[in-house]
């Protein structure tokens, strides 16, 4: 079965294909025999019921440098897509969630995987919490004395915001910080959303894991660790990969929060767990294929496509 498969990505010449997730599932489509095309989102136009993309017919190989080969750019009607692969990295802001709203139109028509109302509605720091029970204690608010009344209860917590990605932002605050009430003023001026507040748990410093789920079920793993004097595990923030297993603690958190991934069309998460707790729930644009593989793992990308072509009906 031959797809013609768009992705709504950022622009594919600036990626870094080592550990780029997007570029490993394009090198699967490729392997399979699919045709591609590639567009970013600023090129989607709503031409009355019509949704059109100005895409590249695209070429991929794994060389660094020389990754990508770009055709001639022309208007394409996205409901005459096999596949769409929406996987432009965040911020998850309203131009982002305005891509969902353009891309939900096709649906079922196209399979636009991840499919795109879930996306919308399932922030990652928001659709974690149907989950507290697999969570560490958490607060999402912008109220002070709810913060401050969180923090007397808690001690060390840790403050990042709602709709943030790749570690951005994210501190530590101690019990007696001092810092804290311009930490707080800085948030309070920067983003008008309520952002998140969480119980610190001191075993980050051992790893930060991701496991990456497709329709569902955990399929591969890898331990990130913070790098020295940083608490963020992100490997954009200098976070280091080492090769991990799933613990029965983590096989029950996918058990739990599997169903309802499925439920809601979500073929390709990643999910974030310290010690045992779940932090965050990954749907907008998961990474982790490319260096699961590196470690030994499985090729996810194979599971990810073999799912998709499932749901085409291959």
């Amino acid at each position: 079965m031959r797809l013609t498969v768009a992705v709504q990505m950022d622009p594919i010449q600036r990626i870094r294909i080592a550990g780029d997730s997007t570029f490993a599932l394009l090198l699967e489509a490729q392997a399979r025999g699919h045709r591609l095309l590639h567009y970013t989102p600023d090129r989607l136009r709503l031409r009355g019921a019509t949704l059109e993309a100005v895409c590249e017919p695209l070429k991929v190989q794994d060389v660094e440098g020389d990754h990508a080969r770009l055709g001639e750019p022309s208007p394409v009607d996205l409901s005459t897509m096999d596949v769409v692969l929406l996987r432009q990295d965040p911020p998850f802001d309203l131009a982002y969630v305005t891509t969902t709203h353009l891309l939900e139109r096709i649906q079922p028509k196209t399979l636009v995987v991840n499919d795109p109302r879930s996306v919308r509605d399932a922030p990652e720091k928001l659709f974690v919490m149907d989950f507290p029970e697999l969570m560490p204690p958490t607060l999402i608010a912008r109220d002070r004395d709810a913060i401050e009344a969180f923090r007397a209860e808690h001690g060390d917590v840790v403050m990042k915001p709602l709709y943030g990605a790749g570690g951005a932002a994210v501190f530590r605050v101690a019990p007696r910080d001092q810092n804290f009430g311009s930490l707080y003023d800085l948030f309070s001026v920067t983003f008008r959303e309520p952002w998140v507040i969480q119980k610190y748990v001191p075993e980050v410093t051992q790893g930060d894991k991701r496991i990456i789920l497709v329709e569902g079920e955990p399929r591969g793993a890898v331990n990130r660790i913070p790098a020295e004097n940083d608490i963020r595990s992100n490997m954009v923030r200098g976070g280091a990969a080492r090769e991990t297993e799933l613990t029965p603690r983590e096989r029950e958190i996918c058990a739990t929060i599997g169903p309802e991934i499925r439920r809601r069309g979500l073929v390709f998460v990643g999910i974030d767990v310290i010690n045992g707790f779940l932090t965050e729930i990954n749907v907008t644009s998961p990474t982790g294929i490319r260096v699961v593989k590196k470690f030994g793992g499985p090729d996810l990308a194979v599971a990810i496509w073999d799912a998709i072509e499932s749901r085409r009906g291959g």
